[in-house]
């Protein structure tokens, strides 16, 4: 089957090159590429394998009735205390979850695009999740090698719920005149590894106009305003979809990489109007919009303290690493600073900026995140 050997293919090139690098040993690499069984559902042996398994890892495309259809199969050839852990970005454990025969097995695993060199994972159980697939999850991505941290089964969960606002700032910021190269530059200055515009071409401008739509029609309310997703759609109906399709915000020839020179024009006839923003004011807006969200899930016990806050931004998404995270960040620049800024723009600007409720405590006491 084709898409068995993509699979196997990738993962034996990611093998080889750290056996290349030396992060792997030869008999590792044979010991795993000899535990790799390739299996369709038209191979009859397959419900044999899977009636031996511990856990279920799923990550087909990003549609609640194939998944629940996934369960519903996997379920009725796997043991009792099989777990089954889905991979998504977005949709609610829950609904997965519902109607299943042992929803207490059922669990979010969230990893990040490109998976072999992102170190999170996001694990989400639902409310009927049990503390045994919780913890199993735990130890299986310890030892996939990724850092994991425990969400809520919300919206997004943390990390993308977090990006939201941040992504739609940038719409905003296009609208206000800024240009793609001046928004990229002014982030990657801030300590960010790549610009927001670099990224929705990484990950795939696709992606990031269905994350962005998604948490729009979510619970995010006002603070998912100020921006136009509409922005990103365009360009998918362009067949711009980013580094995959070869054309996005830059053009690729291979591993040469130039700004595309039509989503320029693009971007300037979008705008409508010019603010004449300097590198300041784009890292303020974003910073403030990213960060404020992070602290929302704080305040709405979507993560458990600043310290998985710290960790979910600085390695899913490469937020400033020495900075700390948004919480040292707070702590660095003082949360009445932060919310003073926030409030000058949703006075300039609007509701998008007003700053939630646990920065304006923090900001009158004085206290900080981190002792």
């Amino acid at each position: 089957d084709e898409a068995i050997a993509r699979g196997m293919s990738y993962m034996n090139g990611n093998w080889e090159k750290k056996v290349k690098k030396r992060h792997m040993t030869k008999y590792q690499y044979n010991k795993n590429t000899a535990n790799v069984v390739g299996l369709t559902d038209d191979i009859e042996s397959w419900t044999k394998h899977f009636s031996r398994a511990d856990m279920i890892i799923e990550a087909v495309f990003e549609d609640l009735d194939l998944k629940k259809k996934i369960v519903a199969d996997v379920e009725s050839v796997t043991p009792d205390h099989c777990i089954f852990a889905t991979n998504t970005s977005a949709i609610p454990i829950a609904d997965i979850a519902n109607g299943a025969q042992r929803p207490e097995n059922i669990i979010g695993m969230h990893y990040f695009s490109p998976v072999p060199s992102m170190p999170l994972l996001e694990i989400i159980p639902h409310e009927g999740t049990s503390d045994v697939a919780t913890a199993t999850a735990f130890e299986v991505g310890t030892k996939q090698g990724k850092t994991c941290i425990v969400v809520k089964d919300v919206p997004g969960f943390y990390v993308n719920r977090a990006l939201g606002p941040f992504l739609m700032e940038t719409s905003a910021l296009v609208k206000d005149g800024a240009s793609l190269e001046l928004i990229d530059k002014a982030m990657k200055n801030f300590g960010m590894p790549v610009g927001p515009v670099t990224l929705a071409d990484e990950v795939g401008i696709d992606v990031a106009y269905h994350v962005a739509k998604f948490l729009s029609n979510a619970d995010l309310g006002v603070r998912m305003e100020g921006g136009d997703v509409s922005f990103l759609g365009n360009m998918i109906e362009k067949g711009w979809l980013g580094k995959k399709s070869g054309k996005g915000f830059f053009t690729y020839d291979g591993k040469k990489k130039t700004i595309n020179a039509e989503a320029k024009a693009y971007a300037k006839n979008f705008a409508t109007r010019d603010l004449g923003l300097t590198e300041k004011d784009i890292q303020d807006r974003m910073v403030t919009r990213f960060v404020n969200e992070a602290a929302k899930c704080l305040e709405d016990e979507i993560i458990a303290d600043p310290v998985v806050g710290d960790i979910g931004l600085v390695f899913g998404t490469g937020f400033a690493p020495f900075r700390g995270g948004p919480f040292r960040y707070i702590d660095q620049l003082g949360a009445d600073k932060f919310v003073a800024t926030m409030n000058g723009f949703a006075d300039q600007l609007g509701p998008q900026f007003e700053p939630c409720q646990l920065l304006k405590d923090y900001a009158a006491s004085g206290k900080k995140f981190h002792n």
